[in-house]
């Protein structure tokens, strides 16, 4: 039944990965693919869709009919969440960080036509989201559901991701993905390959607790210690969501140049920072680059490009 389910959604897996080539790559020296995780399907694409997954199946296998989860008024994992629940015949609950949106946003809307039911707390709540007590009283609150975690991030996401490099045929040197929480990061690493270097590019001002945070994840997850990996810092361009003319500027010139939409939160953060890292010589010349497009792309809706 629950295979007969996803299999109805039409998923474009695996994604294709696209050549992007200039004359810059090539005086560069440097081979540059993206993985196009965003046109993994229209509402469910790219990592959100991959963290998803093995917890919808789990949700079908445990008999639950309602998914309640937590996110911004932006979130694309919201997003994500509404449409697989109406896709897929399971009810939604969205617990909103913030203020009541009067009117709604886009992607708040969008969750709303879902039928995704959207309740506001204050920040300081949300904030005790994890607690038992917390998540007792939603119990309380809203009876029986399965429950996804912000982003999506669990053990369960982190299988997901990793299916990733299984869809990877050929070989690269350095495998790059944007990160908020690092469990896409995380599954990324547990099945990557040895000689493989994963990079992530934190898209949060403050996000040095990352490298202990992924680290939790492998280890929690039953992976074995890897070095292959690492976290670059310096391209947040001032936090989460935030943006300078400068990325604007890139993601306009990176589609059209190469005809790829990225956005400012995750993508146009990732490449602009590895544009300018192949710039600076950080990739010995011959290497083979591997971007993971993570999609996220109905939040282009809150930016002008």
């Amino acid at each position: 039944m629950a295979a007969m389910a996803m299999k109805s959604l039409h998923l474009h897996i695996p994604s294709p990965i696209s050549h992007c080539q200039s004359d810059f790559l090539t005086q560069s020296g440097i081979t540059l693919h993206m993985k196009r995780d965003d046109l993994i399907h229209p509402l469910l694409q790219g990592n959100k869709w991959r963290k998803l997954k093995y917890n919808l199946l789990a949700a079908q296998q445990q008999k639950q009919h309602t998914l309640l989860t937590f996110g911004g008024a932006f979130s694309n994992h919201i997003h994500a969440t509404a449409a697989a629940g109406k896709l897929l015949g399971f009810k939604t609950i969205g617990i909103i960080r913030g203020e009541t949106h009067s009117p709604l946003n886009p992607t708040l809307q969008d969750a709303s036509n879902w039928g995704m039911r959207l309740e506001y707390i204050n920040r300081a709540d949300y904030r005790q989201k994890h607690t038992e007590a917390f998540i007792s009283k939603l119990h309380h609150q809203y009876g029986d559901f399965y429950l996804i975690p912000e982003g999506g991030s669990n053990t369960l996401a982190m299988q997901g991701c990793a299916e990733i490099n299984t869809e990877i045929q050929d070989d690269y040197d350095f495998i790059c993905q944007a990160c908020g929480t690092g469990t896409t990061l995380a599954g990324l690493i547990s099945s990557a390959r040895e000689q493989t270097q994963i990079l992530g590019f934190a898209v949060l001002k403050s996000a040095a607790f990352l490298i202990d945070d992924v680290s939790k994840k492998l280890n929690d997850g039953g992976h074995k210690k890897q070095h292959n990996w690492n976290i670059n810092l310096n391209y947040h361009f001032g936090g989460y969501a935030k943006t300078q003319t400068a990325l604007l500027d890139f993601i306009n010139s990176f589609k059209t140049q190469y005809a790829i939409q990225l956005e400012p939160v995750y993508t146009g953060k990732m490449m602009y920072g590895i544009f300018d890292l192949i710039r600076k010589g950080h990739f010995p010349k011959g290497s083979r680059v591997l971007a993971i497009h993570s999609g996220g792309l109905q939040g282009l809706r809150g930016f002008e490009l």
